[in-house]
């Protein structure tokens, strides 16, 4: 199997796709390492017989990741920064929101930015949508909202707890405080809003600038460098391939309870951060060594010790998770190997 490989049968997954015939599906963070697997997926129907609006704010990234789709007439960019309101004279059926700036060294550097790309990226989607055939809307949020944690599996009424006064709470506060935004947009507006909260994921498409500990690790391997752990590794984290991340989140789409949260995790991908590191080092034929981070780089760490996610609700949807994550992190080496696709 292989990345494209997984894509594919992806599409194959038994949802009700017909209730996308004839619409228009907005995706924002489209260029992103979750929105450019469900742009994938959804453009490997064979039956294709709608239209996506894949938004983002780089078209030669657009151009570089889609590069099989650009004959296609069911494709379409819009470059669009979420931070500005929406203007547009398409009418959005369905909306997947997944752009977010989720990097951690802008926890540190540019909090106000990761607060506002977050929060009035909801708002001015939402504002447009709402009166521009809005059908249904899935928020991709994410599992930092259940904060530090006391050790237990996380359930979606799990709520936790979160430091306001702490710089690092920018993103899980403003990831929070978006949730509440689109439970309340559906309240007052009357419209359909399901919310995603994806663990840890892992892929191939993520951006030159990521530093989230995967996408550093996934660079020193394909260079064939050794992975630079800058903690112990201790962190216990449930992980998840991208593939069947952006399928939960298709699957919430089509199939979700409207102001309800799904969980997505594979139940078989609770490791720690350092198993994490030596099965990709495996993988690319390199090892891990350690490294003591500077003052910028701890402030940006997530330093909840356990993060496991309970899945039962969107397994109750149907969807389900096959293959081991040795294989599938194989699968996201040799996408690069395979590609000759550099990565910064």
């Amino acid at each position: 199997m292989s990345y494209y490989s997984d894509i594919k049968q992806a599409a194959l997954a038994d949802l009700p796709w017909n209730k996308l015939s004839g619409k228009n599906i907005l995706i924002t963070g489209a260029t992103g390492l979750i929105g450019s697997a469900i742009v994938e997926i959804l453009m490997s129907r064979s039956d294709i017989d709608f239209d996506i609006y894949a938004s983002g704010r780089n078209k030669n990234r657009f151009d570089s990741l889609f590069s099989e789709f650009k004959s296609s007439p069911h494709l379409h960019f819009l470059q669009y920064d979420v931070t500005e309101p929406l203007t547009s004279s398409v009418e959005f059926h369905f909306v997947i929101s997944a752009a977010s700036g989720a990097n951690p060294i802008l926890y540190s550097t540019r909090p106000v930015d990761v607060m506002k790309s977050n929060i009035m990226g909801v708002d001015n989607i939402l504002s447009y949508c709402k009166d521009h055939g809005l059908q249904k809307m899935v928020y991709v949020s994410s599992g930092d909202v259940y904060g530090e944690g006391d050790g237990r599996v996380f359930t979606e009424e799990y709520s936790g707890y979160a430091n306001p006064l702490s710089i690092r709470s920018c993103y899980t506060s403003s990831k929070r405080a978006s949730e509440t935004l689109c439970i309340s947009y559906a309240s007052q507006y009357g419209i359909d809003v399901s919310i995603a909260r994806p663990c840890h994921t892992y892929g191939p498409h993520f951006t030159d600038s990521d530093t989230r500990v995967y996408a550093q690790f996934i660079r020193n391997a394909i260079k064939g460098e050794n992975i630079i752990m800058k903690s112990s590794g201790e962190q216990f984290r449930s992980w998840c391939y991208v593939v069947d991340s952006a399928l939960g989140i298709l699957f919430i789409l089509l199939k979700g309870e409207n102001c309800q949260a799904y969980n997505i995790a594979d139940d078989n991908s609770n490791i720690t951060i350092k198993e994490l590191a030596e099965m990709i080092a495996e993988a690319g034929g390199t090892k891990v060594v350690m490294d003591i981070p500077d003052e910028v780089e701890r402030k940006g760490y997530n330093s909840v010790s356990r993060a496991v996610f309970d899945t039962l609700k969107l397994r109750n949807l149907g969807w389900h998770i096959e293959g081991c994550i040795k294989m599938k992190i194989d699968n996201v080496i040799e996408f690069f190997n395979n590609e000759n696709k550099n990565v910064l």
